[in-house]
């Protein structure tokens, strides 16, 4: 049977992202703050994800054999080093997160059975790569607080009360709801970069943060005038919102993740979305047997 198992480690490091055949100013538009002299740096943690069959003695393999690995390959040597010089791969591609994950695969990959490796720049900032030549996948975060109340239109208030229980009551209530949002492109071979950050950050402000923050959903977004602004509600909309401005960017949009608490998140696969709503807008009328 075989099981994925994960393994942390972390690292600081610093990096600065700037390329030569580029003007200062054409740098600033393309990087902006990161293309400040002489650089910035993060506090990295890296997961590591790797998949085999369960061996005799229970595990996927044994953390002694994988530790020594993740640390002579990977955090002995970026460890409080400046990235864009520590390997040779940096100098052709700059060290953005994404890419950084690209490498570090790379350089594991001869050793351990990897399925995933997950570099987090921030907590609000991280990549994915699976080993698919330049195809990564961003991670970014942003919040909202907001209110809506529970309650279906055509049901009475004892019935809603039933089904949504204290959220149905007659005024609302509010979260401060935090989102990720996931794209997936192709790695730049000059910049690392999946997609502009900046712009990215600006689509969620515009199509999202501006448009929800502060705002009662049910009175205030037409689309929850008749739909109920559930988690699940609230994270479809807004799939269909970011969908065409993040396909724009020249990237696909992976995944919205939308949490409501600390203890109520929702998950929207956007491919699997997408495709399901093509059907239906595509799928032919039944005909009507007598």
């Amino acid at each position: 049977m075989k099981c994925i198992i994960n393994r942390r480690a972390q690292f600081s490091a610093a990096h600065r992202y700037w390329l030569p055949e580029l003007s200062e100013a054409e740098n600033q538009a393309q990087f902006g703050e990161g293309s400040r002299f002489p650089g910035h740096g993060h506090n990295y943690v890296l997961y590591v994800s790797l998949e085999q069959d369960i061996d005799q003695y229970g595990m996927v393999m044994n953390l002694s054999e994988v530790k020594p690995v993740i640390r002579e390959k990977i955090t002995s040597q970026l460890n409080n080093a400046y990235l864009n010089d520590v390997w040779e791969e940096f100098s052709e591609t700059l060290p953005t997160t994404e890419n950084v994950a690209r490498v570090i695969w790379q350089r594991l990959s001869p050793d351990l059975p990897l399925v995933n490796i997950r570099l987090f720049e921030h907590p609000e900032l991280w990549a994915d790569y699976q080993g698919k030549d330049m195809e990564a996948s961003l991670t970014v975060g942003t919040h909202f607080s907001a209110a809506h109340r529970l309650a279906r239109p055509d049901l009475s208030y004892e019935e809603n009360c039933k089904i949504y229980g204290k959220c149905a009551r007659p005024h609302g209530h509010g979260h401060n709801y935090h989102l990720e949002v996931t794209v997936t492109g192709e790695i730049h071979p000059r910049t690392g970069m999946v997609v502009n950050l900046e712009k990215l950050h600006q689509v969620l402000e515009d199509e999202v943060v501006e448009p929800f923050d502060h705002y009662f959903l049910n009175e205030d977004i037409p689309y929850f005038a008749e739909v109920v602004p559930t988690a699940e509600n609230i994270a479809i909309y807004i799939a269909q919102l970011l969908r065409q401005p993040i396909e724009e960017l020249g990237v696909t949009l992976e995944r919205v993740k939308l949490i409501e608490s600390p203890n109520n998140s929702c998950e929207i696969n956007c491919r699997s979305l997408f495709t399901e709503t093509t059907n239906e807008a595509t799928r032919e009328p039944a005909l009507a047997s007598y």
